[in-house]
């Protein structure tokens, strides 16, 4: 099956041929992708070598000139090996970028814990002003890289990964889409959780939103979901757990509410083996999922008398 991924280096050879704006930055990471466009484009298509500081240090640069860039590695060496320059050189210096990055919580197990990355959109949550993109599919990964890149010059990431749901959605760019009605409480499933979750929830009278652009955080489209279910919120991210669980109560302030917040839980899992067997140890597949969504919702149903 075609990977988000796949998508990429073709989506933004054609932006290069379309728009004078674009540019790519790499780190050796994905250049075989970007051959042909670099042979037309040679300005605009840079391979600084493995160094992922300057990866997004030229990135800014470019920005700084008018240029759009799209920087492209794995999520470890995008967002936190070179942080400080996401911080200064694109934050401080208020440069846009497009960071689209591969291989996301475990998607290469045997390349070990270096090439994982389950806290990055918690730590791009430290800084202000970036839009997150979650995408769960490859159609909807290149239409939120073309949202990405159209954003004028702001600051976005776009989380590849080769995990997938079935089939992809028709997005915005900016709102959750509501995929199941219940009047139980509500589950936001991210990106490529949606698969699981909709096989766990079956038979549950919950309602469940689908959530690809987490940054910013549609909160009212919560709000309109918990009106209709009561305030019990169960986040599935295919990150760090909790990742979004203030964004969950800032949407909800001055309402009570409860919060189950499934995620890529901290500890360190250090037998690598499969993506599925990653999937199961953090309790995100759908028996992992129906086990704890269904015990959480039974237990509200139960503390509220019905």
């Amino acid at each position: 099956m075609e990977t988000m991924r796949d998508r990429i280096a073709p989506a933004v050879s054609r932006m290069l041929d379309e728009d004078p704006r674009v540019a790519v930055v790499l780190a050796e990471i994905g250049k075989d992708g970007f051959r042909e466009a670099m042979a037309r484009h040679p300005d605009r298509v840079v391979n600084v070598g493995i160094r992922e500081q300057l990866l997004v240090g030229a990135a800014a640069g470019m920005a700084l000139t008018g240029l759009r860039p799209v920087v492209h590695t794995f999520a470890s060496f995008l967002v936190e090996r070179p942080f400080e320059q996401v911080k200064l050189d694109l934050g401080h210096q208020d440069a846009g970028a497009v960071l689209v990055s591969a291989a996301a919580s475990y998607d290469w197990p045997a390349g070990g814990y270096t090439h994982m990355s389950p806290g990055d959109v918690a730590l791009l949550d430290t800084l202000d002003g970036w839009t997150v993109h979650v995408p769960g599919h490859p159609d909807e990964a290149e239409a939120l890289l073309h949202h990405a890149v159209a954003a004028g010059d702001d600051k976005v990431y776009v989380r590849l990964s080769v995990q997938s749901n079935q089939r992809g959605r028709v997005l915005d760019g900016r709102h959750f889409v509501t995929v199941r009605e219940g009047r139980s409480g509500v589950v936001v499933a991210v990106g490529p959780m949606l698969d699981a979750v909709l096989a766990a929830t079956e038979g549950l009278d919950v309602t469940v939103l689908y959530a690809t652009t987490v940054r910013p955080f549609d909160a009212a489209g919560l709000r309109r979901a918990t009106e209709a279910t009561g305030t019990d919120v169960v986040l599935v991210e295919p990150c760090l757990a909790g990742t979004s669980t203030s964004a969950v109560s800032e949407a909800l302030s001055g309402v009570p509410h409860r919060v189950l917040a499934l995620g890529v839980g901290r500890r360190e899992l250090r037998r690598y083996g499969t993506i599925e067997e990653h999937v199961a140890a953090h309790g995100l597949d759908a028996s992992g999922l129906r086990e704890r969504i269904g015990g959480f919702v039974g237990a509200g149903r139960s503390a509220a008398g019905v």
